[in-house]
């Protein structure tokens, strides 16, 4: 790995650490400005917003299957509609059924077909649900962590330090 490479995803866990600490404190409009991308380019912003995403899905799934007990005790994963009734992933909105392909896909070691999902969705979402993608990804994040330092298992340093922040 090169420096750079290593600077720029070290400045990308910091933009996602901060982020987090944002939507701990219910700040969801904060969060999405933690993760604004840097760069003016189109093709470098899209680059940076899903290079992100997969740091956080990736950390999620890394999570799952934490709680999971490495795969021996599954982990449910359910998906609500606005009333809180629980609805099959394909009649959920647009980001959360591409929050729930991503994580999935991650969490049986798909990364590629993550990264497809994540693509898919920026090449074709709207700004706000792009956003909504990116609060879904904070969200299970933080979520995660929580369950996961309450049961005293690993969490990535900078997340259980956002999470503690």
């Amino acid at each position: 790995m090169t420096a750079d490479r290593s600077e720029g995803e070290q400045r990308l866990v910091e933009k996602a650490q901060r982020a987090l600490v944002a939507i701990s404190l219910g700040e969801d409009t904060e969060a999405l400005e933690e993760v604004t991308p840097s760069s003016q380019e189109p093709g470098e912003r899209d680059e940076e917003t899903k290079e992100l995403m997969l740091l956080l899905f990736g950390e999620c799934s890394a999570m799952v299957s934490t709680l999971g007990d490495g795969g021996t005790a599954p982990v449910k994963v359910q998906v609500f509609d606005e009333a809180g009734e629980e609805v099959s992933i394909d009649q959920a909105d647009p980001p959360v059924r591409t929050a729930v392909r991503t994580l999935l896909a991650e969490v049986h070691g798909n990364t590629a077909a993550a990264r497809e999902q994540v693509e898919i969705a920026l090449a074709s979402a709207a700004p706000n649900e792009v956003d909504s993608l990116l609060l879904q990804a904070l969200r299970w994040t933080i979520r995660l962590s929580v369950e996961c330092l309450e049961r005293d298992l690993p969490v990535a340093g900078w997340i259980s330090d956002a999470v503690a922040g």
